[in-house]
């Protein structure tokens, strides 16, 4: 049974068509990648599926319910986290601030046992902070634990970025560009997390511009052109796809990536 269902999607804003009866699904457990040119609505995807924005025709199910029409705490508290292409966090508070920040919607603690710290809210905070720390060392960030974010370097806030998200415990993670502007180390590093994950099972939906990192990590790859989907397969199927070289790859970009 698939976990995400993106059902005949279309948006439009004003007279622009930004996706256009795009659908997919994701089987539990999957790497499912998006990819295509700028423009071509993959981003727009995450948003509908996490309640930024509402499709003007189509649905969105999460486990066999739709959540089309939910708000962004909602289908975040039902099991859906992400990251994002421009980095999101607090820089002015901690790595272990910000990864804390993911546990909070899993917090069941009252306000005011909260408020005065004491038993159950003892008990949370100290889950809570295991957690954390499972994440940090998951990440290879120790000697970051206690730093201001916006102190960091580039390639470190992007693994906090990922390390909150993993906070939520999510049931499918969206990955909205988790290598972008990285360096090839960086970049290295980000893909071994994400095959990590991938092993133990977590459900991922990707979007990336490297296709190198694509091919090499996707369980199937899904092709946007003009906010409509122009094919569907494993990755050797997307690299010899006559439509995906012709209307996005190119094929001199192509050859040289199946080279590689």
């Amino acid at each position: 049974m698939s976990i995400l269902v993106f059902e005949n999607v279309t948006i439009t804003f004003g007279g622009i068509t930004a996706l256009l009866n795009v659908g997919f699904s994701v089987e539990k457990g999957e790497l499912y990648a998006l990819i295509g040119p700028n423009g071509a609505g993959k981003t727009t995807v995450f948003n509908c599926i996490n309640g930024l924005y509402r499709p003007s025709r189509g649905r969105v199910f999460f486990e066999g319910s739709e959540i089309t029409n939910l708000k962004c705490h909602q289908i975040a508290e039902l099991g859906v986290a992400r990251t994002f292409q421009n980095i999101a966090l607090f820089k002015h508070m901690t790595v272990t601030d910000n990864l804390l920040l993911g546990c909070h919607h899993l917090m069941k603690t009252g306000v005011l046992a909260g408020g005065i710290f004491f038993f159950k809210a003892v008990r949370e905070e100290m889950e809570k902070r295991r957690r954390v720390e499972e994440i940090i060392k998951f990440l290879e960030i120790e000697p970051y634990r206690k730093a201001i974010v916006g102190n960091l370097s580039y390639g470190i806030q992007k693994r906090v970025e990922l390390g909150r998200a993993l906070a939520m415990e999510p049931k499918v993670l969206l990955l909205d560009e988790p290598a972008s502007g990285m360096n090839v180390e960086e970049t290295e590093d980000i893909a071994r997390f994400i095959i990590d994950l991938k092993e133990i099972g977590q459900t991922m939906l990707l979007v990336e511009h490297d296709m190198g990192v694509v091919m090499d990590i996707a369980d199937r790859i899904g092709v946007l052109n003009f906010g409509e989907k122009i094919a569907e397969g494993t990755p050797k199927e997307i690299q010899n796809n006559p439509h995906v070289i012709e209307a996005y790859l190119g094929e001199t970009q192509l050859l040289a990536e199946v080279q590689a």
